[in-house]
């Protein structure tokens, strides 16, 4: 290479440079400022949860009061070192104080810490959702490009029989016909994470019997975020297919597969990265509805169930951990919105 060819290509090198500091600024500003927004979300979040279990009435302890053996004094002890004698802007104050710290406070009902209730009902929660998820986009995607390529026949219309099937049927409903379907055939467990002998098993076993007590939630979970999913991806392959550039891929004489698979799906995906994040969150809230249907031990049911037991500390805990896995996926949502679309990122 001569001397004259580098110095024509160092203001490309020198703009190249500039144009990936930039891209690089503005990116980490983006990220910095969405998580700043997550902070006042949490705050309000767990400051109402607070105010509304404080309207209800009665405590963990109003039960124990039915107990001849409880003297109202050992009440009052037991409430004052909870501060459930104290107003609840009181303990919420004391509760976040504890909460900038990392203590989540302690669970009544359970006798231990809530980040210990809480942690392994997370992981449940988060594998209940991300196998979904996989699901979903692995069937969404090839059964949308199939249905595009097919468009007005017996494929695209069994595709669209799927799609209406998958957004009409409630969630609830379609949870109960999956027990329904599940004590008749006996082919897969009801209910649960785990068989009764699974301590008894060898590493094996126990993946494969949790692996079994997983496939209908997760079915059930993926199906309405499959239907969507599908709709969209037809709609953008056929829309990209219409293109300019795609008729002029055809003009040039490329294979029918270059050009589908090249060109128009690669186009056609890009307006599916905004959908990801936001599909990780609408499967994070319609975990909470499946794991209470068919007893999935996750942070939805634990929700509930500190609920029906008044563990006001768990209740708030988990709250807030759930609101937390909804911003995360609406902030991975925003960061592949801003990945692909630099006008976000920019303003």
């Amino acid at each position: 290479m001569d001397l004259g060819s580098i110095i024509a290509r160092a203001p490309c090198s020198c703009r190249a440079a500039r144009n990936g500091r930039r891209f690089n600024n503005a990116m980490l500003s983006f990220l910095i400022k969405r998580l700043l927004h997550t902070i006042p979300i949490l705050l309000g979040v767990s400051l109402l949860t607070f105010l509304l279990m404080s309207l209800t009435p009665g405590d963990y302890f109003t039960q124990l009061s039915q107990n001849p053996q409880i003297t109202p004094e050992k009440l009052a002890e037991l409430r004052a070192k909870q501060y459930l004698d104290r107003p609840w802007y009181v303990r919420y104050g004391y509760w976040l104080a504890d909460a900038a710290h990392g203590d989540l406070g302690y669970s009544i009902a359970y006798k231990i810490p809530v980040s210990r209730v809480i942690l392994g009902r997370l992981w449940n929660t988060f594998l209940l959702s991300a196998g979904a998820l996989v699901l979903a986009w692995a069937v969404a995607m090839p059964l949308g490009i199939w249905a595009a390529l097919n468009k007005d026949s017996w494929v695209d219309r069994f595709c669209s029989m799927i799609a209406f099937v998958g957004l009409s049927v409630p969630d609830i409903l379609l949870a109960l016909l999956a027990l329904m379907f599940a004590a008749a055939t006996g082919w897969l467990p009801v209910g649960g994470a785990e068989s009764p002998t699974y301590d008894l098993m060898t590493n094996s076993q126990q993946f494969f019997d949790r692996a079994r007590h997983l496939i209908l939630p997760v079915v059930v979970l993926a199906a309405s975020d499959l239907a969507g999913i599908m709709r969209q991806m037809r709609s953008n392959f056929l829309d990209i297919m219409r293109a300019e550039f795609v008729t002029t891929a055809r003009a040039k004489g490329l294979p029918e597969f270059w050009v589908v698979y090249k060109h128009t799906l690669r186009n056609a995906i890009n307006p599916l990265l905004t959908l990801f994040g936001y599909s990780l969150a609408g499967l994070l809230s319609g975990a909470f509805i499946v794991e209470n249907i068919m007893a999935w031990p996750g942070l939805g049911r634990l929700t509930m169930d500190a609920l029906f037991a008044r563990d006001y500390p768990l209740v708030v805990a988990s709250v807030v951990m759930a609101a937390g896995l909804l911003v995360a996926g609406n902030f991975v949502a925003d960061v592949l919105l801003a990945w692909s679309d630099p006008r976000i990122r920019l303003k």
